[in-house]
């Protein structure tokens, strides 16, 4: 008996430890899709399809001449445009491999503590919807009478975090930004925005935020959408300056929820406007317009249709955290609606595996 105890003693804790890091030890991949899906056209505001140039041309040619595109010298730019986006997806994610390995031995960071998610950084309200959603018989309706749910549906706004964490974050990007360290850029749509990974926030950050703080809420809030199994996430910062980057055109998240929160700075208009699940043609879509307050998060699903209108004036930085259910993932790409083409990526990759979680199928639906 005694020489059972003291197995259960040793076996135990070594469970516990694997369980708590069963999500950084899965490997993550991301859909081939990837190279040849949604890029976006910046001039034409639209995101296309690319196997090659004859299926191009017949899925798109007719559009892009009522969009403009009409001499043959406009094609071949927009053909180039996707050549160099095609080629820096494919290269994507060993380059942004030696890029965090660059930073890590170059970059001396002006604040350091911020790497590091403590609770004082975080905004009372916010911390005491947590503890709502931790307890045993927390319900979606509850958490709702504690949260701001703006005009469009299942969006919701809260206090994220204090405003000296968010004032002390946007100098540390920018003192980063500053630096002679290598930057990529978050997506296709934004070109001025810094990875958090390839910075060091994943780890001691991103990752405790998704796990001890929004999957509580996004478990009750979006059952149907992977909410209760969040398991990766691409994390990042996007900044709108007058003589930059002004406003982000109408698309979807590759994420089944999406966290976006206003850091600051000083900054007048573009607010977020959010149109109707993906599935909705884009004719038949209302759009809302939800003003973006500093330290504020708003809550979404992925699918869920949005942009951001343009400031008029000052500079905007937002943290992104898209957060992904490879459950939900592993069955339907949710950017290419497919099976997923698996391809292996670095870190959390696109958030597929090649296992599924037992449990019950549930999918997004347009309420």
């Amino acid at each position: 008996m005694l020489l059972l105890l003291l197995l259960l003693l040793f076996i135990l804790p070594k469970l516990s430890v694997m369980k708590n890091n069963q999500d950084v030890k899965r490997q993550f991949f991301t859909c081939s899709c990837f190279t040849t899906d949604n890029i976006f056209l910046h001039k034409y505001k639209l995101h296309v399809r690319f196997v090659c140039e004859q299926q191009f041309m017949l899925d798109y040619e007719s559009l892009l001449r009522k969009l403009g595109c009409v001499t043959e010298r406009h094609f071949t730019e927009v053909l180039d445009e996707i050549s160099q986006e095609v080629d820096r997806r494919g290269r994507l994610s060993a380059a942004s491999a030696e890029r965090a390995v660059v930073i890590t031995d170059t970059y001396q960071p002006l604040h350091p503590h911020v790497y590091h998610l403590q609770e004082s950084y975080l905004a009372p309200k916010f911390k005491e919807i947590v503890e709502f959603c931790r307890i045993g018989d927390a319900s979606e309706q509850g958490l709702r009478d504690l949260l701001e749910e703006v005009t469009a549906p299942r969006v919701y706004r809260f206090p994220v975090f204090e405003r000296n964490f968010c004032e002390e974050l946007v100098e540390e990007l920018e003192h980063f930004e500053r630096s002679s360290a290598p930057k990529g850029r978050p997506n296709t749509m934004n070109h001025y925005g810094i990875l958090l990974n390839e910075l060091g926030f994943d780890d001691t950050f991103i990752t405790p935020l998704r796990e001890q703080y929004l999957r509580p809420l996004t478990s009750l809030l979006y059952p149907d959408c992977g909410g209760r199994c969040l398991d990766s996430h691409k994390a990042f910062v996007v900044k709108y300056d007058m003589k930059e980057d002004m406003d982000l055109s109408y698309h979807y998240d590759n994420a089944e929820v999406t966290l976006n929160v206003s850091l600051g700075k000083d900054f007048t208009e573009g607010n977020l406007y959010f149109g109707d699940m993906r599935q909705v043609p884009l004719g038949e879509t209302e759009c809302t317009e939800v003003e973006h307050r500093v330290t504020e998060g708003l809550l979404h699903r992925g699918q869920h249709t949005h942009g951001a209108l343009p400031i008029v004036s000052g500079q905007r930085w937002n943290l992104i955290v898209w957060m992904r259910a490879s459950q939900e993932r592993n069955r339907l790409c949710p950017m290419c609606n497919r099976t997923p083409t698996l391809v292996e990526g670095e870190g959390f990759a696109d958030g597929f595996t090649r296992d599924s979680a037992a449990l019950p199928y549930v999918s997004c639906v347009l309420t």
